[in-house]
C-alpha cells in the first residue's frame, strides 16, 4: 500500500503555494525597482536579498522596521500594497493548510502511513484480527496477556473510536479499510515471518472463504482461525486448509451430547477454557422430553443431536416461513406459536418436559421463555443461548442451568487453538474418550494437583530451554521426569500431571515419566503455581538445571574472590 499523503499535500497545497511565491515575487522586484536615499542622501536601489530580507519580515508581520535605510515615499507605498498582497496570500494560504488538516483522506493517509511504520517496526509475534466487536476485543486481551501482540483492520468509524479508547498496551496497530483485499492485507504483515495467524470470524462465508484464500496465497505457514456456519462451508474450509474452524452452534450441540454421554469430559473442557474448576458440580441433562424453542441454526444443530441419540424432542418455531430441512410432516413434534405464550407450552408437554432449550436470536424472547416454563414446571432444566455478552448481567440473575454463548465460544475455541495449541490438540483428543476415563483424570489431576490446575506447555529448543537443549545436543539422556522434579529437595516430587507430548506428527496422550525427552518435543503438563516456577528455572537456569540432575549445587568462581 502507498504513502499517499506526500502527493495529496503537493495537490491540496499547490494553488496556495504559487499564490506566496507570485505574491511574494510581485512584492520583492516592485521594491528593488523603487528609488531610496542612503544616509547621504544618494540614490539608493534595494538589491534583491534586501528586497527579500524585509518583505519576509513585513509579510508575516514580525516587523523589524525600514532597512538598510529610511524608506522615500514611493518605497513606502510600494510597501504598503506589498503588506496587503502577502498578508492576504498568506491568509488563503493558512486557510487552505488548516483545511487539508481538516480532509479525510488525508488524514487516512496519515493514519495509513502511521500504521505501515508500526507493521515495518513490529518484530514480535503477532496475529491479524479482521474487524472488531465484543468477540475480537476478548481475544485480543487474551492474546496480548499470552504476549502475543495484535494487529486490527476495521472500517466502522465507531468501532475504530471504541477500539483507540480502550488503551491497550502494548498497542494494538490498527488500519481503517472499507475492504479485505490483497494490498490491505498484506499491508497489515500477513506476509510478515513473525505473523502468526488471521482471524476472520465474519457472518458472511463467502467473505472468510475469500480472505483464508488470500492469506494462504500470502503466507503458507500462517494459521487461519475462520468462523464457518454450514458444514458444507466448513468442508470448502478444510480443503483450504484452515486451521481452526468454528461453528459455535455445532460446538454447542456437541457440549449438549457430551453432557448427556460423558459429563465428566464436559467438565474437563470447562477446566481447559478456564471457565470452572474440576471440583465443579456435573452438568445436569436428563434423559427425558426436550422443548427446544426457535429452530435456527442453534436449534437445528441441537434437534439434530439429540435426534441422533433417541430423545424425544418438540420444536416451537415463531416463523411459519423459515426454511426447514425436513417437511413438517417428518417433524411431528413442530408447533408454530410464541413460546413463552402458556398455552402453547402446556400443548407441547411442558409440565412432563425434563428440558427446555430456548435458542432463538433474541435475548429477552429467551428469557421470557424461560421465565414462563419455570412457572408452568419449577423442576425443568433450562438451557438458554446468550446472544449479547453485553447481557452478562441479566442472564447471571435469571436463575437458569445453562447458559451457551457462541461469542464467548468463538473466544474460548479460538484463543485456546491459537495461543495454547498444545491444549487444543488435547482437547480434540480426549473428546474420543469415554466418561470413565475422563472421571479417571480429573480424579488424578485434583488428588495429585488441585482443583484447578495450570496450564504450562513449550518446546524443547534452544529459545524456550536452553538449558535441556545443550544437554540432549550433547547425546545425553533425558526422561520426562525432570519436570517433576523439586528444587527444594530432589528426592521430593513436584505436582504435576503430563498430559501430551508431541513428537513432530505423533502424539502421546498422558506420557509416562519414563518417556525420553527430544529435541523439537512438544509438551504440556498440568501443575500448581509452584511446580511451574520450579519446571521454568530447570529449563533455563544452568545452576537449578545441575540441581535437578545430580542433586548438587554448582559451584562457581568470580574473579577477585578465592
Amino acid at each position: 500500500m502507498r504513502n499517499n499523503s506526500l502527493f495529496i499535500i503537493l495537490q491540496k497545497m499547490r494553488r496556495p503555494f504559487l499564490i506566496i511565491l507570485i505574491t511574494y515575487s510581485i512584492s520583492i522586484l516592485g521594491l528593488t525597482f523603487m528609488e531610496g536615499t542612503d544616509e547621504n542622501g544618494n540614490p539608493y536601489y534595494m538589491t534583491i536579498f534586501d528586497a527579500f530580507y524585509f518583505i519576509s519580515y513585513t509579510a508575516t508581520t514580525i516587523g523589524f522596521g525600514e532597512t538598510p535605510y529610511a524608506f522615500s515615499y514611493p518605497q513606502r507605498m510600494w510597501v504598503s500594497v506589498s503588506i496587503y498582497l502577502t498578508v492576504l496570500g498568506w491568509f488563503y494560504s493558512i486557510g487552505s493548510l488548516i483545511a487539508l488538516f481538516r480532509d479525510n483522506l488525508f488524514l487516512q493517509e496519515i493514519e495509513k502511513a502511521k500504521f505501515l511504520r508500526q507493521i515495518k517496526n513490529l518484530n514480535e509475534d503477532f496475529i491479524v484480527v479482521l474487524g472488531y466487536n465484543q468477540v475480537t476485543r476478548k481475544i485480543i486481551m487474551k492474546a496480548l496477556d499470552q504476549g502475543l501482540r495484535t494487529v486490527v483492520i476495521e472500517k466502522d468509524k465507531l468501532k475504530i473510536n471504541n477500539l483507540i479508547l480502550e488503551n491497550f498496551t502494548p498497542t494494538v496497530p490498527l488500519l481503517a479499510s472499507e475492504s479485505y483485499s490483497v494490498k490491505v492485507l498484506e499491508s497489515a504483515g500477513l506476509n510478515k515471518k513473525n505473523c502468526k495467524a488471521i482471524v476472520s470470524l465474519f457472518e458472511d462465508d463467502a467473505l472468510n472463504l475469500k480472505i483464508t484464500l488470500i492469506a494462504k496465497a500470502l503466507n503458507k505457514n500462517i494459521k487461519v482461525a475462520v468462523k464457518s456456519t454450514s458444514s458444507n462451508h466448513t468442508e470448502n474450509l478444510k480443503d483450504l486448509e484452515a486451521e481452526v474452524i468454528v461453528n459455535p452452534f455445532s460446538i454447542i450441540s456437541s457440549e449438549i451430547g457430551m453432557a448427556l454421554w460423558a459429563p465428566n469430559l464436559f467438565k474437563l473442557e470447562k477446566w481447559l477454557y478456564q471457565i470452572d474448576n474440576l471440583n465443579a458440580f456435573l452438568p445436569v441433562f436428563p434423559k427425558g422430553l426436550y422443548i427446544i424453542c426457535g429452530y435456527g441454526r442453534m436449534g437445528k444443530k441441537i434437534f439434530e443431536k439429540l435426534n441422533e441419540n433417541n430423545i424425544e424432542v418438540k420444536l416451537i418455531e415463531i416463523d411459519k416461513n423459515k426454511d426447514f430441512p425436513f417437511s413438517q410432516k417428518e417433524i411431528p413434534n413442530l408447533v408454530f406459536g410464541s413460546a413463552d405464550d402458556k398455552e402453547v407450552l402446556l400443548d407441547v408437554g411442558i409440565k412432563q418436559a425434563v428440558v427446555i432449550a430456548a435458542v432463538t436470536d433474541d435475548d429477552t424472547t429467551n428469557l421470557s421463555i424461560l421465565a414462563t416454563a419455570k412457572k408452568l414446571n419449577p423442576n425443568i432444566v433450562t438451557i438458554v443461548r446468550e446472544n449479547e455478552i453485553a447481557d452478562d448481567f441479566l442472564f447471571k440473575n435469571a436463575n437458569v442451568n445453562h447458559i451457551f454463548t457462541p461469542s464467548k465460544i468463538l473466544v474460548n475455541k479460538i484463543t485456546n487453538a491459537l495461543v495454547s495449541p498444545l491444549s487444543d490438540k488435547f482437547l480434540k483428543m480426549i473428546i474420543k474418550k469415554d466418561d470413565e476415563w475422563a472421571m479417571k483424570l480429573i480424579t488424578r489431576l485434583v488428588k495429585q494437583i488441585n482443583e484447578n490446575p495450570l496450564l504450562l506447555e513449550f518446546e524443547i529448543n534452544q529459545s524456550n530451554t536452553p538449558e535441556i537443549y545443550k544437554y540432549l545436543s550433547s547425546k545425553q539422556n533425558l526422561k520426562m521426569e525432570l519436570f517433576g522434579i523439586s528444587l527444594y529437595n530432589k528426592e521430593q516430587k513436584n505436582n504435576v500431571v503430563p498430559l501430551l507430548l508431541q513428537r513432530e506428527n505423533d502424539i502421546i496422550l498422558l506420557p509416562l515419566w519414563e518417556n525420553d525427552l527430544k529435541i523439537g518435543d512438544k509438551i504440556l503438563l498440568a501443575c500448581d503455581s509452584h511446580a511451574k516456577n520450579d519446571i521454568e528455572y530447570i529449563c533455563q537456569n544452568i545452576y537449578e538445571f545441575y540441581y535437578a540432575i545430580t542433586g548438587k549445587e554448582k559451584r562457581t568462581i568470580l574473579k577477585g574472590f578465592i
